[in-house]
């Protein structure tokens, strides 16, 4: 029988012996029968439900403070996440989004939650793939089959000065994890400015049989002129000086071409009818608001556009990695020429986020180069279940 650990919509028709389970504020253990039952005087929203009593919408998000890491999963298996939802507030590169797998110390997913979500500038824009959709106004979602066997812990450490909150739902089955299921890995990495001339590394030192399924980068600009061209080289079993795989520009690795502008008027580069922001199953760039000069991570784009950010699969059935591999981008720019074309060395801020499936938990945990705590030397502690409770309704939702 199937093993009902994948929904894709190809499998929506089989019946299977998987349980479906689903944790959020509302049921913070996933236990059948346990939703709903937060008592009215311990709920996030009591000032809110204050007339309806327990039972209804009472404990619909929590609060995080400062330094502080919040458990928002504590799952036995085997099973599988198949959908995660969430609303972050406050600096979504200072939140923290970790996953464990099966009892392992080092996590194998470390990124700053708005990366995760392809949202990598602290700006809402909608994300339409089949992996990653950003919804209005501001709902994270991702749809990655993520299995495991003993035990999934999924936590959110507030690295700020401020408290933020989070609604949150985290959806999954419990039952029987197909042998050849590889494990869920995601890698943050940043460089700002990319040094001269430099190639900036998105992966390495992954070793082992696996699948490499996609990348998330947001790619700042330090210099005018064209952004593009860098080519994205994968390095596989023992390649040194050349590689495997080459491919042929930055935007073009991305599934688009040629600035993602319109070949005949050359605009719909920004805003929100821009065409590189139209929604393809994968891959998803989307673009950043035109804003005054100086009011952005860095210049931009010459005459003051904004800075691309690309949410991007490599293929749907991923990147087969047998050995040892390796993945670079050079970070080259072109400069229009009269009659011609001419690239030259760029000044970057690469930030990426990148996804392999790999056969044991934390095999591609990198520098990560994540921001440093914020919160003015407080202790971390790290909790899980109801949070303390505070008078009040979040703000920023």
């Amino acid at each position: 029988m199937y093993h009902g650990m994948s929904n894709s919509m190809e499998n929506l028709f089989r019946l299977s012996n998987a349980q479906s389970r689903s944790i959020s504020p509302e049921n913070y253990t996933g236990a059948k029968g346990g939703g709903a039952m937060c008592e009215l005087e311990d709920g996030s929203a009591r000032a809110a439900a204050r007339d309806l009593g327990k039972g209804w919408k009472v404990n619909p998000f929590v609060r995080i403070p400062a330094g502080e890491t919040f458990t928002v999963a504590d799952i036995t298996g085997p099973g599988a996440i198949q959908h995660i939802w969430m609303t972050p507030t406050g600096s979504w590169r200072n939140t923290i989004i970790r996953f464990y797998w099966d009892d392992q110390e080092a996590p194998s997913v470390e990124c700053p939650v708005g990366d995760f979500f392809c949202a990598g500038w602290q700006e809402y824009f909608q994300v339409s793939t089949l992996a990653v959709c950003v919804n209005p106004g501001s709902a994270f979602n991702c749809y990655w089959t993520m299995p495991f066997r003993k035990r999934c812990r999924i936590t959110l450490e507030n690295r700020a000065e401020e408290e933020v909150v989070y609604y949150y739902q985290v959806d999954y089955s419990l039952g029987e994890v197909p042998e050849d299921a590889a494990y869920f890995h995601a890698q943050f990495r940043r460089v700002n400015p990319l040094p001269y001339k430099q190639v900036y590394t998105i992966l390495d030192g992954v070793k082992g049989q696996g699948q490499y399924v996609g990348t998330y980068m947001a790619w700042g600009v330090n210099n005018n002129g064209w952004w593009g061209e860098g080519e994205i080289k994968f390095y596989l079993d023992g390649d040194s000086e050349y590689p495997t795989i080459c491919g042929t520009g930055t935007e073009d690795y991305f599934c688009g071409s040629y600035n993602f502008e319109d070949p005949h008027t050359h605009q719909n580069y920004v805003g929100p009818e821009a065409l590189w922001a139209v929604p393809v199953p994968h891959r998803g760039p989307h673009p950043v608001p035109e804003r005054p000069a100086g009011d952005h991570p860095g210049p931009g784009l010459a005459g003051g556009r904004p800075l691309p950010a690309h949410a991007g699969r490599h293929r749907l059935g991923g990147l087969l990695v047998p050995d040892p591999a390796h993945r670079s981008l050079p970070a080259t720019g072109g400069q229009g020429l009269s009659g011609g074309h001419l690239n030259l060395p760029g000044k970057k801020e690469p930030i990426t986020g990148l996804l392999p499936f790999l056969p044991r938990p934390g095999e591609a945990r990198g520098p990560g180069r994540l921001p440093g705590p914020r919160w003015r030397g407080r202790r971390t502690r790290c909790r899980s279940g109801p949070p303390p409770r505070r008078r009040g309704t979040p703000e920023g939702r």
